[in-house]
């Protein structure tokens, strides 16, 4: 099943359900996911659905960060739960030896291992990736593998 029919699902599950909470992200997402389609003009893949729920849970992490720092610990909970119920669509994120693994296949096949290469790896290695790792720990490796 695709993660966009997967969400029009669990949608109309939470709805008969009573769950508002849950109603209220999926149609968030949902609705996302129609902008796209129309601006795209064409139906979305699966990497197209994960992206879009990626940059939500980038949007909502970067808003619990800004609510601890203001004090305001009951708006982060609030995006913390929907961070949790965003990433149920997201794929199984690898490991960090997975990431290792591509990384040292990446910096293999390239001929100029320097630091000054790093974007070149990293885009290397999120597109091997296939957003099933995180960022933040593709750079952590990146950077600890080009510097030794």
């Amino acid at each position: 099943m695709k993660i966009e029919e997967k969400i029009k699902e669990d949608l109309k599950a939470a709805m008969k359900g009573g769950d508002k909470f849950k109603v209220e992200v999926l149609r968030g997402i949902n609705s996302n996911i129609k902008n796209e389609i129309i601006s795209k003009q064409k139906t979305l893949e699966d990497g197209d659905v994960v992206a879009i729920v990626k940059k939500n849970i980038k949007s909502r992490k970067d808003s619990i960060e800004q609510f601890s720092k203001g004090g305001r610990e009951d708006l982060a909970e609030k995006e913390k739960a929907e961070v949790a119920v965003l990433e149920e669509y997201m794929p199984e994120q690898m490991g960090e030896s997975e990431v290792e693994s591509i990384v040292k296949k990446v910096i293999a096949g390239m001929n100029d291992t320097e630091v000054k290469n790093f974007g070149l790896v990293m885009k290397a290695v999120m597109k091997e990736a296939e957003g099933k790792a995180d960022g933040n720990l593709v750079s952590g490796i990146v950077k600890k593998t080009l510097i030794g």
